[in-house]
């Protein structure tokens, strides 16, 4: 491919330069700000804040369901081995369940 055949020009295009100078040149920013709120109002958008609220109202109503439904797996599921055992507290406190190790671990604690 020889440099004939391409179409890219490296130098800067005039036309082009200008144009992006005058639209992204900073301006009257009230003027600006009043025109993209018309733009909007005319083109039908919510505020801020009615979209929020739109989506708080789904958002909660999502929540809800997932409690409801949550709840009503963990009560149909069966009880697991984990749910069963006895706190590790009421393990080393109840003096039927502990062994000669267990005297031992809390005598060390305990000195300490």
């Amino acid at each position: 491919m020889t440099q004939d055949n391409t179409p890219f020009d490296h130098r800067p295009d005039p036309l082009l330069g200008s144009a992006l100078r005058q639209a992204l040149a900073p301006g009257d920013e009230s003027a600006f700000v009043a025109a993209l709120m018309g733009s909007a109002e005319r083109a039908g958008a919510a505020s801020w804040d009615a979209v929020l609220a739109r989506w708080a109202r789904v958002g909660v109503a999502a929540a809800v369901i997932i409690v409801f439904v949550a709840g009503y797996v963990m009560r149909r599921s069966p009880a697991t081995a984990a749910s069963r055992l006895a706190p590790v507290a009421d393990a080393l406190l109840t003096p039927a369940a502990q062994g000669a190790e267990v005297d031992v671990v809390l005598t060390s604690v305990i000195d300490d």
